[in-house]
C-alpha cells in the first residue's frame, strides 16, 4: 500500500491559530504507568493503522519511556490522546494526536489539536519548533485541521507500507 506522508512545523508560537474553546474539553499528563494509556492509543490509532496501536504493554514500557503522554478528555470522559517526542535544538515533536472513534466528527478536533500545541510550546523552556507528520492512511481531516491552526508543510514524501 502506498502512503504519502506530509510533515508540517510551527517556528514560533504565536504562529498558532487556536480553534474557538469546547466547553468540557480539556488536556490532563497521563503517565506511561496508566492503563487508560495503551487503551485509549490502541483505539485512536486502529482504524488508521498506527504501528503503534498493536504494542504490547511491556513494548509500550520499553520503547515509551521518553515520550510525554497527555489524555484528551471530554465531560471528564477519556476523548483522545497526544503524545509528544523532545528531538535536540529543543524540536518538540508531536509523536500521536488523534481521537477516540466516538468523538470523530463531534467539532472539538480543533481544539483538541490547539490543547496539544499549547503543550507542546511549553514542555520546554526555549522550543524552537513544533512538529509533526500525517499521512493519507490518517483521518481526511487531519492535515486541513494542521494547516488551519497554522502549522506549515516543510516536506512530504511517498513509501510503500
Amino acid at each position: 500500500m502506498r502512503e504519502i506522508v506530509t510533515y508540517v512545523e510551527m517556528t514560533s508560537r504565536d504562529q498558532l491559530v487556536p480553534a474557538p474553546p469546547v466547553p468540557g474539553l480539556a488536556l490532563k499528563p497521563l503517565g506511561l504507568e496508566s492503563p487508560l494509556l495503551a487503551d485509549v492509543h490502541t483505539r485512536v490509532g486502529t482504524p488508521y493503522g498506527w504501528r503503534s496501536a498493536t504494542r504490547t504493554r511491556q513494548e509500550w514500557t520499553a520503547g515509551y519511556q521518553s515520550r510525554t503522554f497527555c489524555l484528551l478528555s471530554f465531560e471528564d470522559d477519556p476523548a483522545g490522546v497526544v503524545s509528544y517526542d523532545l528531538h535536540p535544538g529543543d524540536d518538540v515533536e508531536i509523536a500521536a494526536f488523534g481521537l477516540l472513534p466516538e468523538f470523530v466528527g463531534k467539532g472539538i478536533g480543533g481544539y483538541a489539536l490547539t490543547l496539544g500545541i499549547q503543550q507542546a510550546w511549553e514542555l520546554v523552556p526555549e522550543v524552537s519548533r513544533v512538529w509533526l507528520h500525517t499521512s493519507t492512511l490518517d483521518h481526511p481531516r487531519a492535515l486541513p485541521n494542521y494547516h488551519r491552526r497554522g502549522f506549515r508543510t516543510f516536506k512530504t514524501e511517498e513509501r510503500e507500507r
